[in-house]
């Protein structure tokens, strides 16, 4: 064993073998080189002393180089990689949800490369308002007297609740306490915010009456949290938003509108069922809308708050305001986001996440086709290729109960398993998520862009090698 041991190359020897072998390694942070090679060769010690590795000349670094080449370079690798999302979800939570609009990358690249008038009045040369960046278009969209942005909805929902109903209670109708995503819930929220929940009426009716009964001394104010991420169907009856605003301001109460994945289009001409949009929230009396601004907006993780300008101006001076702002990249990307909204059609057209969602199902089929045809000729006889209409979602909780008519292409690994070709696609770079759908490895050509079909190809080929290679090594029979 100690002879084994003595065989492991010095650390300075594999770093000067690595580096002559792949010269970008020397760009590499120094310090890191040194852990992983050491690591690696850890690993190999405990490989002697388990009896797996009874040769040196195995250790020898001519004969090891290969796999501490791959090893370092998988360890340099940085956490935060580009995915390939062929699952069909338009707005994926594990995947970071919207795709930014090409006007919108350039918006957040302009915001990196230099100095930028983030918080400079351009008339004066003094200190101005981040915030005024986007208010503006906001306010224009939503047809709210006033606007801002903080980091997420739920640090909008905080913020309202924070500075309008801390130590009162606010009014919630029962089928209204939602969990958001992480298993955050919205009487949490409510809590940290010092807000005291009253709940009224049941899980499936609530009635005019239940939230009129509910009003004592303490009341702040009435929050309706739009139910974007499931439905109640059935016995089912809420009251309708004027009507909540009528009650509340008869009892000088404000209502607020938690809107989730808040929509500023009207999606219904694209076949989408009606949901309730920021402008005609706002008309129907709610004081203040908050709303998710990488959700079906398509822009950067952002929380919007639109509405009377009265109580937004509170809420800008609100110590929290300055906690939960969003920095100069999300700003960048929301205004450019915002432009494109000042033209609907083309909004539809540039914004990703609209586009995906509204592509007609005769366009995807075309798409699928020609991914269809790609892969029969990279891929040849290692994996059956198959064409099936199935359907897509546009998740981020939006929309939960409406199917988008799809057309997948399905694939059937000829020599491994589909578990095991899944399993690969999430080692490749870059990783490839599809579903797992009647023993297939299924692609939705909904949430793959025309450009991405040859990396696709090439990605498939080089997973489906390395699944058959496992199952050849392992044993395992293909369909296992």
């Amino acid at each position: 064993m100690n002879t084994l041991f003595r065989a492991i190359p010095s650390v300075d020897a594999c770093l000067t073998a690595l580096v002559a072998a792949d010269p970008q390694l020397s760009q590499a942070p120094h310090p890191l080189l040194r852990e992983l090679v050491a690591r690696f060769w850890e690993d190999r010690r405990k490989d002697i002393r388990a009896g797996y590795c009874q040769s040196a000349a195995d250790l020898a670094l001519e004969a090891s180089l290969p796999r501490l080449l791959e090893y370092v370079r998988l360890g340099l690798r940085p956490r935060f990689r580009a995915v390939l999302n062929a699952t069909g979800v338009v707005v994926h939570t594990n995947l970071g949800r919207s795709v930014l609009a090409e006007e919108a990358q350039a918006a957040v690249n302009l915001a990196a490369s230099g100095y930028s008038n983030l918080e400079l009045d351009m008339s004066s040369g003094g200190r101005g308002s981040r915030h005024s960046i986007v208010e503006d278009l906001l306010c224009r969209l939503s047809g709210g007297e006033a606007a801002f942005a903080v980091n997420n909805n739920a640090a909008a929902v905080l913020l309202v609740l924070n500075e309008f109903c801390q130590g009162g209670e606010a009014i919630v109708s029962r089928g209204e306490l939602v969990e958001i995503g992480g298993s955050f819930r919205i009487p949490e929220v409510m809590e940290k915010s010092g807000t005291r929940l009253r709940e009224v009426g049941t899980t499936n009716r609530t009635h005019l009456s239940d939230y009129a009964a509910a009003i004592t001394e303490e009341t702040r104010a009435i929050l309706r949290v739009h139910t974007s991420n499931y439905r109640i169907v059935g016995f089912h009856s809420a009251v309708p938003l004027s009507q909540l605003a009528t009650l509340a301001h008869a009892h000088n109460l404000p209502l607020f509108e938690d809107l989730g994945s808040g929509s500023l289009l009207d999606l219904s001409p694209y076949g989408l069922p009606g949901e309730p949009t920021v402008s005609g929230v706002l008309n129907a009396g709610a004081d203040l809308v908050m709303f998710s601004g990488d959700k079906v907006l398509g822009g950067p993780q952002a929380g919007i708050i639109a509405g009377k300008k009265n109580l937004v101006d509170r809420l800008k001076k609100n110590p929290l305001a300055r906690a939960l702002r969003c920095d100069k990249f999300c700003l960048a990307a929301l205004e450019a986001t915002l432009r494109l909204y000042l033209d609907p059609a083309k909004a539809c057209e540039r914004i990703p996440t609209l586009r995906r969602i509204c592509v007609p199902p005769e366009v995807l089929a075309r798409r699928a086709r020609m991914l269809a045809a790609r892969l029969r000729k990279t891929l040849g006889n290692s994996c059956a290729v198959e064409l099936r209409t199935s359907t897509s979602r546009v998740g981020g909780g939006a929309f939960p109960q409406y199917d988008l008519a799809t057309s997948l292409v399905c694939l059937t690994p000829a020599r491994t398993s589909v578990t095991a070709l899944k399993n690969a696609l999430l080692e490749i770079e870059p990783p490839l998520l599809g579903r797992l759908d009647q023993e297939q490895f299924c692609l939705d050509p909904r949430t793959l862009e025309t450009s991405q079909y040859a990396l696709v190809a090439r990605v498939l080929q080089t997973a489906l090698q390395q699944a058959e290679k496992l199952v050849a090594s392992t044993g395992y029979a293909a369909s296992q």
